[in-house]
């Protein structure tokens, strides 16, 4: 099946510098600003004139957030402000009270400012839930510098993850697994490599945190987070393996990452599996910045090992698209690869 280039502009970005500030004077008043409680007094004073109330975000449990939204103060419009939790949460408020947003991302982490869904959690596992189009995502150039390098590096891992779930699909497709209403689609998947190609030939500038590097990927965050509904709900092109051992680790650890070196460690160990040059999707990561051992996670090399023995059966038990995760089970030989390729990039942890 194949089918024309998109030319979908995606949601309206806008880059610039001190655009926190603006907001009051545009925003319908009163609004509701949905943060993190370690942000909110950084922006405090910028937003206090026309406020509605704040919602700091500290669960993505869905009933927790239905009961939430219904127990708001009344607002005219909604200001997400944060990372993909605070973004999400803010679109999940916007769609459930039909209230205008507006995003302002503070690390490029994730492409959750330009989906139209919020990544929740229903009883502990992942929900893509709601509709919601910003009047526009402002990116704060400052406001993105200031942030930790850490943060603004690990948005590529939602690029990178490209090459690996371009290689689930085709690999589905050779098999003759993949889901009716997915057929495998040259074009989805020649539109996502032209993205994947700007972020691997701006990795120094990521790594910089420059303007340059930030602009690259948000573009690149932008097309990626509206293909989702603009390919007709299909993830095929964008999301495969990596982000499933992402999934699994969070399940098996009960801790929250940031999204970008699970995913990174994902496609390291999708790779792997793969036999689709791990050595290349290693050394970009490295290269970015992005620390993908599991101890930067928070964790240990046991709990990535548990997440990729357990990953068939955890894909089959959530009901996941058919990825390499189906056809090769993980041994201890992939294992330690994937630990050699870790090492060698950036050698051992190092406690402090």
């Amino acid at each position: 099946m194949t089918r024309p280039i998109s030319t979908s502009p995606g949601f309206t970005t806008v880059f610039g510098r001190e655009l926190v500030g603006e907001l009051p004077a545009f925003a319908h008043p009163p609004y509701l600003v949905v943060t993190m409680a370690d942000l909110w007094p950084t922006f405090e004073a910028r937003l206090a004139g026309r406020l509605a109330g704040v919602h700091l975000v500290d669960t993505l449990e869905l009933a927790d957030l239905e009961t939430a939204a219904a127990d708001l103060p009344a607002h005219a419009s909604i200001i997400g402000l944060g990372g993909g939790q605070a973004l999400d949460v803010a679109k999940f408020f916007a769609w459930t009270n039909r209230r205008p947003l507006f995003q302002v991302p503070t690390a490029t982490t994730v492409n959750a400012p330009f989906g139209h869904r919020s990544g929740l959690r229903d009883r502990g596992r992942v929900r893509y839930l709601g509709w919601a189009i910003p009047e526009a995502v402002y990116i704060d150039f400052d406001v993105i510098q200031a942030a930790p390098v850490a943060l603004n590096r690990s948005g590529v891992g939602d690029v990178l993850c490209y090459r690996t779930a371009h290689a689930d699909w085709r690999l589905a497709a050779s098999l003759g697994n993949t889901e009716r209403k997915w057929p495998y689609d040259e074009s989805l998947v020649a539109e996502a490599a032209i993205q994947l190609d700007s972020v691997m030939a701006a990795l120094d500038e990521i790594h910089d945190v420059s303007e340059a590097g930030i602009r690259a990927l948000v573009l690149a965050h932008r097309w990626g987070g509206t293909t989702f509904h603009d390919s007709g709900w299909n993830p095929r092109h964008i999301e495969g393996v990596e982000h499933f051992f992402f999934y699994n680790l969070e399940r098996l650890t009960g801790r929250h990452f940031i999204h970008g070196q699970p995913v990174g460690l994902g496609v390291v160990v999708g790779s792997v599996l793969q036999e689709n040059e791990p050595e290349v999707a290693v050394a970009a990561l490295r290269r970015a910045g992005v620390d993908i051992r599991p101890e930067a996670m928070g964790v240990t090399w046991d709990d990535a090992a548990e997440s990729m023995r357990t990953l068939s059966s955890y894909v089959r038990d959530a009901g996941l698209w058919y990825t390499v995760a189906d056809a090769r089970p993980v041994t201890d030989a992939h294992i330690e690869r994937v630990r050699e390729l870790v090492d060698a990039a950036y050698g051992p942890w190092q406690a402090g």
